[in-house]
């Protein structure tokens, strides 16, 4: 883990882990590389191994698009998320949560907000983090917003979700937040810079913005994943079908979060980096569980984080299948050891 902290003045570079040695970035390989699967891979049993896997892991907490069988948000707005939005893959994302908990120490922020009167949690999802945010300030009004209504029915009573797009000018009143939380919008957000000038409208003198973003670049420090493989080409898919889309990807890596938040006018910018583990590999305890996460969020739902991305690269269904098959494969052998990037910014807004 790496701080840093900048002034609008002096923007200072989050600090790179000294160890890290990225996966270079190239071209994705086509989907004709992905024509065959496996000869010792078994789909079937990989699938229920990972569903009976997750069973001690995960529960369960209108118009929506189909696509390839799977059901994703609505075509209200400009709203373009590349995930399904279906059960399996709120499952996968709840993981991923909790994952991402672990590694901030359970903390549920790291900007320095005491006794907000008003929290709202863009992107929200599943609602998991705002109905653990709610539950914690239980005095607190929260509002959590998604463009897909999948949060439960049954939450805190200071807490409110509703359907809005965060690409689209805000309706909020200027200056009513104490704190805007963002979690893991890469690759849904066209204009980031319009998206932080909005947060900065929305909050009061004084107020944070915090930003929770991952990179889907998969790194490797010791050599031991090819370039060639699924987990290596998780990140080319995101990057190329990202710029397809006119969303990018490369969050961490373009540094955006701090350069946008400097230019909306925050102050007191703070940047926290992560390695996140994934898979199994981590001889630590806590590292481990953090990367079972990662592998079992991946794992329970490969076609719902990446049957959107690839489909706007051409790649046939078939040619997916068979992707999601090798990387099914990858995690179960356990020999890459591997971590993604997570970077958390925060920044306040000035007194006058």
């Amino acid at each position: 883990m790496s701080t840093s902290v900048s002034s609008p003045a002096a923007v200072v570079p989050p600090e790179t882990e000294p160890t890290s040695v990225p996966v270079e970035v190239a071209a994705v390989l086509p989907g004709e590389h992905w024509d065959e699967a496996p000869d010792d891979y078994d789909d079937d049993l990989a699938v229920n191994d990972v569903q009976s896997s997750t069973a001690s892991i995960t529960s369960s907490i209108l118009n929506y698009r189909t696509f390839k069988g799977r059901t994703y948000h609505s075509d209200r707005g400009t709203a373009q998320y590349w995930g399904s939005n279906d059960g399996r893959h709120s499952d996968s994302l709840d993981m991923f949560y909790h994952a991402t908990s672990l590694l901030l120490d359970e903390k549920l922020h790291l900007a320095p907000v005491e006794n907000p009167k008003k929290v709202l949690d863009i992107g929200t999802g599943t609602g998991i983090w705002a109905i653990d945010f709610a539950d914690a300030h239980p005095e607190t009004i929260v509002i959590g917003t998604d463009v897909s209504p999948i949060q439960p029915t049954w939450v805190p009573p200071n807490l409110i979700f509703e359907i809005e797009d965060c690409t689209q000018p805000w309706t909020f009143t200027p200056g009513s937040f104490d704190f805007v939380h963002m979690q893991f919008l890469v690759g849904s957000i066209p204009d980031w810079y319009a998206l932080f000038r909005e947060a900065y409208t929305a909050l009061e003198p004084g107020g944070y913005l915090e930003s929770f973003e991952s990179s889907p670049l998969t790194h490797s420090d010791d050599g031991s994943m090819p370039a060639n493989s699924a987990n290596a080409q998780w990140g080319p898919i995101f990057f190329q079908g990202g710029d397809k889309i006119g969303r990018t990807a490369r969050v961490i890596e373009d540094d955006i979060q701090v350069k946008a938040m400097e230019a909306a006018g925050f102050v007191d910018i703070q940047v926290t980096n992560f390695k996140c583990p994934s898979g199994i590999w981590p001889k630590d305890k806590r590292q481990r569980e953090i990367g079972e996460l990662i592998m079992y969020s991946v794992l329970n739902d490969v076609e719902g984080w990446i049957l959107f991305m690839s489909n706007t690269l051409g790649w046939t269904l078939e040619q997916i299948m068979v992707y999601t098959a090798h990387l099914r494969r990858e995690f179960k052998k356990g020999e890459y050891h591997c971590y993604i990037r997570q970077r958390v910014v925060y920044g306040r807004k000035p007194k006058v």
